[in-house]
């Protein structure tokens, strides 16, 4: 989908507080790694996770995706009357129901006409809301959107930590749940609305391919996620390549075009192997899981907030938007900033 008059009106994002070192992981595990093997130093030598952030215990995804969107609205100064929608995109919700994004609706003091709804698809939802939204305000439906979202990794990764601490747990079981002691946790919020000005920052859409025959490759539950980590990284890197000859026809790419790549972020290894298989610069891409982990689909406007936060981009500048999603599915797309 692309658009002529969507632009980003803002964007914020907060930390959780908690700083967890993977260091700290691998103490808790080194029984574990020394009796199956496993060599000291993975998440930061291969994933290069050096640590994550965590939440207090009592902060549910609501709160986090309700901080960010408040930093957002005072930036901004955009009337809460005029938001038409607020999504919620996150992994993590609050209950099974209600809809976190109700819950955010609430804590926001949102009008009673302003839409609010949850939009799930792993790794990709909070892109494929920015396209939802930018079909509303193409069509004149709404004069602005608000897409939040709040991860919290806290409580899988203590039960993950648990389960890989018993004396029955083998190299089998230890790689199906690495992936997820790469998580991260933190709260990010975008307002879109309607370009008016030559200068706005217009999002251009995306384009999207799927690959659900692959959909057994990530499963998660609140407590427990399995990853076939391998698999994903080739079948993703293989999709990304189809997904990249879209993206070039639909907004004219070519190797120098984009001046950065705002990237999903999983690992060191998934960051190499993508760059080097669509023929990326990597020095264009700026990397917040070192620090932050993988943010699930908080990742890619979390990282987007973090470079305008330290001044990396200029107006006028192409922005390139690109992930993976388990699924399988990719999205890219662009930002004229």
């Amino acid at each position: 989908m692309k658009f002529n008059e969507v632009a980003v009106v803002g964007l914020a994002h907060v930390d959780a507080p908690v700083v967890v070192s993977s260091a700290e992981f691998e103490k808790q595990l080194l029984p574990t790694a020394e009796r199956i093997g496993i060599p000291p130093g993975m998440l930061e030598h291969v994933a290069g996770i050096q640590e994550r952030r965590w939440w207090p215990e009592d902060v549910m995804p609501s709160d986090a995706a309700t901080m960010a969107a408040e930093k957002l609205l005072s930036d901004t100064g955009v009337d809460r009357s005029r938001i038409g929608i607020v999504m919620n995109t996150s992994v993590c919700r609050d209950f099974i129901e209600p809809s976190t994004a109700a819950i955010v609706h609430s804590k926001l003091r949102l009008p009673g006409h302003c839409l609010n709804m949850d939009i799930g698809n792993a790794c990709l939802a909070f892109v494929n809301a920015m396209d939802l939204a930018g079909m509303m305000i193409e069509r004149g439906q709404v004069d602005y959107a608000l897409i939040v979202d709040g991860e919290s990794s806290r409580h899988v990764q203590q039960q993950t930590l648990n389960r890989l601490r018993q004396p029955d747990v083998d190299m089998e079981a230890f790689r199906s749940e690495f992936a997820t002691l790469t998580l991260g946790s933190g709260g990010v919020a975008m307002l879109l609305g309607r370009a008016t000005e030559p200068d706005d920052h217009r999002f251009l859409g995306t384009v999207s391919v799927a690959a659900t025959e692959w959909s057994h490759l990530c499963q998660g539950q609140v407590d427990f996620m399995k990853t076939d980590s391998r698999t994903l990284l080739a079948e993703g890197v293989t999709l990304a390549k189809k997904t990249l000859r879209l993206a070039a026809d639909a907004f004219d790419w070519s190797p120098d075009a984009l001046d950065h790549l705002v990237l999903h972020q999983v690992s060191a290894v998934h960051t190499r192997k993508l760059c080097q298989t669509l023929g990326l610069d990597p020095d264009k891409a700026y990397l917040t899981f070192p620090h932050f982990g993988n943010i699930g689909p908080a990742s890619l406007p979390y990282t987007l907030s973090k470079m305008l936060e330290a001044g990396l981009i200029d107006n006028g500048q192409r922005l390139g938007l690109m992930g993976i999603g388990s699924g399988l599915n990719c999205a890219m797309g662009e930002i004229a900033w």
